[in-house]
């Protein structure tokens, strides 16, 4: 059977991005749409709207092109929301890349979208220079002082003439391309048009907690889908103040709580934990504070309860991912319509089938098997990627998720595993054949395999088995490998062993790996 979602169906409009998310910020006027939390520095819901205009302007007077790729390369400060809806007002194509890459990772997302403009901080221009030698990029753009060899973000908010018409085909022209790890090779583009995303967040708004003219406070990172859609643009939808933070640091977050006194804040499960039992927490005045959403991992019952006890707030969590523009279900906020373990309800619009991954048979309520998803927020496919996009999303448009679990008789989603082997890592995705590339390419390794360990804190660590051609201590391999990938990709346990477990086929069974390391632990 096909499960459809509970709330009632809702319209989306054919609208671009920017026209749709935008549509009331001039007459918000002097509203506050974004605020720097440290520094106080807000940028108004009008100037929010001449911003945005006058980045399009100016970038279409610099040469861009409709679908040409702008990609933005900075933590969370007022100016992602202005270059994100300036770039797309002019017809652009978006890409947000992690400040925390290596000069590898950059050059590899740089060049597979074949990006031809890119803004970043002073801090990252030597990094991206170099990534940047043999790829189409033509201008890098810089939020401060702008070294030689870049252009200072100010020229493209310069006043400018109106923006010349662009015609956007909202179901084809491609809004965003950001990155999701996949479970082999390097990470993968995935293709969101104007449509899939205005349509994820008209479907979410019917169960979404932003109030107009309230604080919310955004500490997960804007280049993620979680922070880009979910987060960042569903506020500004609303008519909510978006307070920025650029990176985590408790203290910060809880100050910035009780300053602003927000009223809701996005975050992953370390966060939520941290809340429930960190002392400093007692510090601060957090009463203004209605409900907290944890999304991009799985959050543990038991710690949901807790952090809202201690908060006295609601903690709800959502169920989705970049392939679905952000999320698919999301769990209300009212006490009464919770479920303890569940991933919530199905968003507006949203169907679901439960198929039996040995037999492709669709299957009932409380029935566990994959999860396939139907709906407007589906991505196109992966950006250079065909045969993978076809893996991925079948014929008829369903969205294979690699994620199992089943439907309730009430319509709760519950996840039990995952056919995908993705490391999550404090909500951020980590791909295990990414890491055994890095590990093979070091001479004295002779195989390789990494799993995903539980921690308490992280969720997932990864942890690498290596088989050596030659002696070499274990600080040795991860150091290698540290200066290779970004610090959240990073090896935090390592194993020496005799092989490697495989398949005939030659695949490596992660999962006897997993399990014997689960009996050792036990131990």
């Amino acid at each position: 059977m096909i499960f459809h979602s509970t709330f009632p169906d809702t319209v989306i409009p054919e609208m671009t991005f920017s026209d749709f998310i935008l549509e009331n910020a001039p007459a918000r006027g002097d509203q506050p749409a974004l605020v720097d939390g440290p520094s106080g520095r807000t940028v108004t819901y009008a100037q929010l709207a001449e911003f945005t205009r006058r980045v399009a302007a100016n970038l279409a007077g610099r040469g861009l092109q409709k679908g040409d790729v702008f990609a933005i390369m900075l933590p969370n400060l007022p100016e992602y929301a202005i270059a994100f809806h300036g770039v797309a007002t002019a017809g652009g194509t978006l890409t947000t890349i992690n400040p925390l890459y290596t000069v590898e990772e950059l050059r590899y997302q740089l060049g597979d979208t074949r990006a031809k403009y890119l803004l970043t901080l002073p801090m990252f221009f030597e990094k991206v220079r170099e990534a940047t030698k043999d790829t189409p990029l033509r201008e890098i753009f810089i939020l401060g002082d702008a070294p030689e060899g870049s252009t200072p973000f100010t020229a493209l908010l310069a006043p400018a003439e109106n923006l010349p018409p662009v015609e956007i085909d909202i179901y084809k022209d491609l809004l965003v391309i950001p990155y999701s790890s996949g479970t082999t090779g390097l990470p993968k583009g995935v293709m969101l048009t104007h449509h899939n995303v205005v349509s994820f967040i008209s479907m979410v708004r019917p169960a979404a907690a932003y109030r107009e003219g309230a604080n919310y406070l955004a500490v997960l990172p804007f280049f993620h889908i979680f922070g880009m859609v979910g987060i960042l643009n569903v506020c500004l939808v609303e008519g909510s103040t978006m307070v920025t933070m650029p990176r985590f640091d408790l203290e910060q977050f809880l100050q910035l709580m009780q300053d602003y006194k927000v009223a809701g804040s996005c975050v992953v499960p370390p966060i939520v934990l941290a809340l429930a039992k960190h002392p400093v927490v007692d510090k601060y005045d957090l009463s203004n504070l209605e409900w907290l959403l944890s999304g991009a991992a799985p959050l543990g019952t038991d710690l949901q309860e807790a952090c809202a006890a201690r908060l006295k707030c609601e903690v709800v969590q959502g169920w989705g991912m970049t392939e679905t523009s952000c999320g698919a279900t999301i769990l209300p906020l009212d006490p009464e319509k919770r479920k303890p373990g569940s991933a919530g309800l199905l968003v507006a619009n949203q169907d679901l089938r439960v198929v039996d991954i040995s037999t492709g048979e669709n299957l009932g309520p409380n029935q566990s098997g994959e999860l396939w998803l139907h709906g407007p927020n589906i991505m196109q496919g992966y950006l250079n990627q065909p045969a993978a996009s076809r893996d991925t999303v079948d014929d008829e448009g369903w969205l294979h998720t690699g994620d199992i679990g089943y439907i309730d008789d009430d319509g709760y989603l519950f996840i039990v595993d995952r056919i995908k082997e993705l490391i999550k890592y404090k909500g951020l995705q980590i791909a295990p054949a990414e890491l055994e590339a890095v590990l093979l390419s070091n001479p004295a390794v002779a195989d390789a395999a990494v799993i995903g360990r539980a921690d308490p804190e992280a969720g997932e660590v990864p942890k690498a088995f290596v088989v050596l051609k030659t002696p070499v201590p274990a600080d040795e391999i991860l150091a290698f490998v540290a200066e290779k990938v970004a610090p959240y990709k990073r090896i935090r346990k390592l194993e020496f062993v005799d092989q490697i477990p495989k398949s005939a086929s030659g695949k490596i069974l992660r999962r006897v790996l997993i399990e014997q390391d689960r009996a050792h632990s036990d131990n």
